[in-house]
C-alpha cells in the first residue's frame, strides 16, 4: 500500500480526522478546495456555530481565530410561519463566522506529515487485495492512482465513496441554494422560515459583514422555482433582496430513517454528512462532523482489531441523537404542530422595535 489511510474530502470532518491521527500513519488527503483564497468549492452554509459544535471545540482545545468571526453577532432567530403569518423570536447562542475561511483554517491545522492534495477531485475508489485503489484528478486534469489500506469518506452529502461502495444505502437529498445580497435592512437579523408550499424543510437568512444571506433546502425537481417564489413571498414580509451578488448551490442530505446513518464496512469509514450525520431539524452538521471524526481517530490510533464494528458502536449515541432530530423536524414542518408551538409563545422573547 502507498498509504495507510486515504481521506476523501477536507471539510470539518476530514480536516479534523487528518489533524487527530497518529503521526505514525502514512496519510493522504484529497480536497476540491484550493489551499488559500476563494478558489474551489464553497459550501452554501450560513456559518453559524451551534452549541454542540462549540462543545466539540472546547473538548479538542481549539479556539476560533478573530479573522474568521463576522459581524454582527446576533443572539436571536426571528422565526416566520408563512402558513399562519405567525412571527416569533427565539434566543440562540450561535457564533457567526465565515464558513469558507473556517474550512481553510481547519485545513491549515493539518500536520505536515499528512500529504494534502488541494484542488483535487476523487474519481474512483476500487477494491483491491488488502486495500483500495483511489483514482484522482488534479487541477490540470491529469489522473493518478494511489493505494491505501483504509479509506475515509469525508466528502459530504453527495459522497462519491458512499455512492460507489454502498449504492444500496441511499439517503434523501435536497438542493441547498443560497444567495448573497447587499445588507439594506435597518436592523440586521437572522431568521428561520417555514413555508410548506415551498419546501417541507426550511429556509434561513443571516446578516453578516454587510451582506444579507438568504438560503433554503428544497426538493430537487422544484428547487430553483420554489426558491424564487419564496423570495417573492418574503418580500411582502419586509425582506429586502435586490440583485444577488452571488449564488451558491449544493446537495444536502435530509435523513428521515435510522438506517440513513451508515458508517461503512470493510476498512471504509464514512464521517460527517457522508455518513448521514446531519440534523434534520436544523441542517446543522458541523458538530457531528467534528464528533464522528474524533471518534474514528481514537479507534484508528488504538489499532483496534475490528475498527468498523467499533466505529459503528461508538457512534450509536450520535445516531440516536440524530434520530430524535428527525422526530423534531417532523413536528416543526407539520403546520398544525408548528402553529400550536408558536401560538403558545413558549421561549418567545418580545423585542423592542
Amino acid at each position: 500500500m502507498d498509504y495507510d489511510i486515504a481521506i476523501i474530502g477536507l471539510g470539518p470532518a476530514g480536516s479534523t480526522l487528518a489533524r487527530l491521527l497518529n503521526p505514525s500513519f502514512k496519510v493522504i488527503a484529497l480536497d476540491t478546495k484550493h489551499q488559500t483564497g476563494d478558489g474551489g468549492f464553497h459550501k452554501p452554509c450560513g456559518g453559524l456555530l451551534a452549541n454542540d459544535a462549540q462543545r466539540s471545540f472546547v473538548r479538542q482545545n481549539l479556539t476560533l481565530p478573530a479573522d474568521i468571526l463576522t459581524n454582527p453577532q446576533i443572539f436571536s432567530v426571528k422565526t416566520y410561519d408563512l402558513q399562519t403569518k405567525l412571527v416569533r423570536n427565539y434566543q440562540r447562542s450561535y457564533v457567526s463566522f465565515d464558513r469558507h475561511k473556517f474550512d481553510l483554517w481547519l485545513k491549515s491545522l493539518i500536520p505536515s506529515n499528512v500529504t494534502v492534495l488541494h484542488n483535487t477531485l476523487c474519481k474512483e475508489v476500487r477494491r483491491i487485495i488488502d486495500g483500495y485503489q483511489i483514482t484522482y484528478q488534479t487541477e490540470n486534469k491529469t489522473e493518478h492512482n494511489i493505494t491505501a489500506q483504509y479509506v475515509v469518506g469525508a466528502d459530504g452529502a453527495n459522497s462519491l465513496v458512499r455512492r460507489m461502495r454502498y449504492p444500496q444505502h441511499t439517503i434523501r437529498q435536497y438542493v441547498a441554494i443560497q444567495q448573497w445580497f447587499p445588507e439594506l435592512h435597518q436592523n440586521p437579523f437572522n431568521s428561520c422560515v417555514f413555508d410548506n408550499k415551498s419546501t417541507n424543510c426550511y429556509a434561513w437568512s443571516i446578516s453578516k459583514d454587510g451582506y444579507f444571506i438568504f438560503g433554503g433546502a428544497f426538493p430537487k425537481k422544484v428547487a430553483n422555482q420554489n426558491f424564487e417564489k419564496l423570495k417573492e413571498k418574503l418580500a411582502t414580509q419586509g425582506f429586502i433582496f435586490g440583485q444577488p451578488l452571488k449564488t451558491e448551490k449544493c446537495l444536502v442530505v435530509y435523513p428521515n430513517r435510522l438506517r440513513d446513518f451508515y458508517t461503512g464496512n470493510e476498512n471504509i469509514f464514512l464521517v460527517g454528512e457522508a455518513a448521514g450525520f446531519i440534523s434534520a431539524s436544523s441542517l446543522e452538521g458541523i458538530s457531528y462532523a467534528l464528533d464522528s471524526a474524533e471518534i474514528l481517530s481514537k479507534i484508528l490510533n488504538s489499532h483496534h482489531p475490528k475498527p468498523n464494528k467499533c466505529y459503528y458502536q461508538r457512534t450509536m449515541p450520535l445516531r440516536l441523537k440524530l434520530y430524535c432530530k428527525i422526530f423534531k423536524a417532523k413536528v416543526l414542518t407539520t403546520p398544525l404542530w408548528r402553529k400550536l408551538i408558536m401560538k403558545s409563545k413558549i421561549q418567545h422573547i418580545e423585542r423592542i422595535e
